[in-house]
Parts: C-alpha cells; sequence; structure tokens
C-alpha cells in the first residue's frame, strides 16, 4: 500500500503517548500491506493543538500520516474551548492501545483515608498544570460533586509531584494506576497509599474494591455531567488520521491497528515495558465522542462552567 508512513506524537519523546506510539510503529507496518516504514515524529505545542491542527489541515489525507492525540482533544470543542478550529468528529479514528486508569491517591499518613472524605475535608492535591487532568478535573470534581480539593499548583509534572508526595509536601496526587505501577511499585506492596476512588465507568481489574467517582454522585444530572466528563477515560491513548480519507485507507488502516494490538509481538513488547493494552476499536472510540457531542447542551454547560471554577 505504502513505502514510508509518518506517525505524529502530539507530545516530548519517552513521555507514555510517545512510548506507545513507537511500540505501535514498530509492529504496525507488518499488517499493511507493503510494510512500510513508519517513523514517529513528535510535535509538540499549545498543550496538543499543534499536531492537532497538523492532522487536521496539513498532513496528506491518503493513509500516509497517522497520530495519536490527548485522550481529552476530541472534547475540547464541546467544552468551550475557543483557540481550537476542528471538528473531532471528521477525524478517522483508528482506535485506542489501551483504556485510561486514572485515580486519586493520598499519602498513608494523610487525614484523607476514603473517598467520603474528599466530600468533608479539605484534600491538598498537586496540580501539574492549568490545562492538565490533574487541575482540570480536580477543579470540574469540586464544581459538579462539592468536594474539597485544594490545588497545589506549580509542579512539573507527576514525577516532581510524587517526590513531594513522599515528602508529605502535599496530600496526594491525581495520576494512572499504571503510572503508579510501573514507577513506584513499592508504594503498593508497602501499603504507602490509600486509594480513594477511580475515574472510569468499571472498576480496573486489579483494584476491583476502589470505588468509581460514580459513587460519589447523588442526582441523575451529576451522573450525567460526571459521565460526559471521564468519557476522555475509555479513549486512553487514541490514534487517528486526517479527514476525508478514502473509505479503502480506511478500512486498511483499521484493520492494521486492531491486528497490531491483538499482535503477540507486540504484546511481549509491551509486557516487557510494564504497558496496558487493552484494545478499544475505531468504531468505538468514535461513538464515545459521537455520544459526548449528543449530551443535552444542561449537562455540557454546568461541565464547561464548573471546569472552569
Amino acid at each position: 500500500m505504502l513505502f514510508r508512513s509518518n506517525l505524529i506524537v502530539y507530545s516530548d519523546a519517552g513521555s507514555s503517548y510517545d512510548i506507545y506510539a513507537r511500540v505501535l510503529a514498530k509492529h504496525m507496518p507488518n499488517h499493511i500491506p507493503g510494510k512500510p516504514g513508519m517513523i514517529v515524529k513528535n510535535m509538540v505545542g499549545a498543550g496538543g493543538l499543534t499536531a492537532t491542527r497538523f492532522l487536521y489541515n496539513v498532513a496528506p489525507r491518503d493513509g500516509t500520516t497517522i497520530g495519536t492525540l490527548s485522550r481529552g482533544i476530541p472534547f475540547e470543542p464541546l467544552l468551550g474551548n475557543t483557540a481550537v478550529e476542528f471538528d473531532p468528529l471528521r477525524f478517522v479514528w483508528l482506535g485506542s492501545m489501551s483504556k485510561e486508569t486514572t485515580i486519586y491517591i493520598s499519602w498513608h499518613t494523610s487525614k484523607i483515608k476514603t473517598a467520603q472524605d474528599v466530600l468533608n475535608k479539605e484534600f491538598l492535591v498537586a496540580g501539574t498544570g492549568a490545562g492538565a487532568d490533574s487541575e482540570v478535573v480536580s477543579r470540574a470534581l469540586n464544581g459538579i460533586l462539592g468536594t474539597k480539593i485544594k490545588l497545589i499548583s506549580g509542579y512539573k509534572g507527576a514525577s516532581d509531584a510524587a517526590l513531594r508526595l513522599e515528602q508529605e509536601e502535599i496530600e496526594g496526587i491525581y495520576w494512572t494506576w499504571n503510572g503508579i505501577n510501573t514507577t513506584h511499585p513499592d508504594w503498593i506492596t508497602d501499603r504507602k497509599l490509600n486509594l480513594l476512588f477511580q475515574t472510569r465507568a468499571t472498576p480496573h481489574p486489579e483494584i476491583p474494591n476502589v470505588p468509581l467517582v460514580m459513587s460519589l454522585a447523588r442526582s441523575d444530572e451529576q451522573r450525567q455531567e460526571l459521565a460526559l466528563m471521564f468519557a476522555r477515560d475509555v479513549l486512553g491513548r487514541p490514534f487517528n488520521a486526517p479527514p476525508e480519507l478514502p473509505a479503502a485507507r480506511v478500512e486498511v488502516l483499521r484493520r492494521a491497528f486492531n491486528e497490531s494490538v491483538k499482535d503477540p509481538a507486540l504484546l511481549s513488547d509491551a509486557e516487557k515495558g510494564k504497558m496496558e493494552i487493552e484494545l478499544v476499536t475505531g468504531e468505538e472510540v468514535e461513538q464515545i465522542i459521537r455520544n459526548a457531542y449528543a449530551t443535552p447542551k444542561p449537562i455540557v454547560e454546568a461541565v464547561r462552567d464548573a471546569m472552569n471554577r
């Protein structure tokens, strides 16, 4: 089909998105006719919008270029980000290599021991940037549920926040379960953490007894608002292609993506790198986004307001 293709990554080399992209780039060509080489290119800037705009407006529409974007990007136009100028439903969604499991944790010495405590007591949580999930989600939960999360901003990223948590400078962080397992497995084995609640629709199989964020909702409206807010977690690490690809190319790329994520060779590499793999098909990603954009306007406005408080 192709002799060479490009995979655009919105984040820095070495980031989790980049690591997943490089594993996919190694194996996906084996499932495309002609076995084209696949070159990973990092295109960092504007919180992911630089790569998004390139894929939407500039990249060739022939299947030679695909990309991976932040799981939150498809929802930015819906939630009122006026800086974005794209329609996520025009992208061709190839699928996701994993669902994300993000969890609020507190240090074992903290007064915050349970999910209910977050509703009743001030909880000092690290903020890792104005557009980062640690801050966006925390503000939204305060607005939607009335949680008492107090953001302590200025941390450079998850690694910096983790160090400060150990030093008890803060009480908690909002981090991926995979990130905790990969970088600080001793926190779990030595019981240094309180696992408060996870922000996904169904429990991660390794932590089935940790409450879901939905357990904190007290009305149907709150449940709808949370469902919209955390649709991004199901997307995990999504891959896409530019709009208006020929149907035949879409079929080839989606099939190749699905086969790659199930490929024993890719799964072996993922296991060595302690990467979680859970296929979400392109059709499923597209439907998740469609469902989000079909959310009643009052619910969307409530989430938008909560995120901007």
